[in-house]
């Protein structure tokens, strides 16, 4: 007998079943207008423009590092995990859309 843990729990559906997310909690929990507005505008810039704009950053950091600006560069620095996490927050309302 298989280890409960080596059986797929979704092997009875069929490959051709369509992903249906649970229902919110709540319904005061969804977001509002003004939130589906931008993500829906947002949601139109690619995602290479985050990843380029956080290697930008990460480049423009070192360059100012190595020239002796040591508080620019902090500065620019601080920049890329913050487009990095723009950037996930994009794909994630790419994929699973505005609620």
């Amino acid at each position: 007998m298989p280890n409960s843990r080596d059986v797929n729990p979704m092997s009875h559906r069929s490959p051709d079943d369509t992903y249906r997310p649970a229902a919110r909690a709540h319904p005061s929990h969804s977001e509002g207008t003004l939130t589906g507005v931008i993500e829906q505008q947002t949601a139109k810039i690619p995602s290479a423009v985050f990843l380029v704009g956080a290697y930008a950053a990460m480049i423009a950091s070192l360059v100012l590092e190595l020239r002796g600006h040591q508080r620019q560069s902090r500065f620019v620095g601080m920049w890329a995990p913050t487009l990095l996490i723009a950037g996930v927050y994009n794909k994630l309302v790419k994929t699973f859309g505005t609620a």
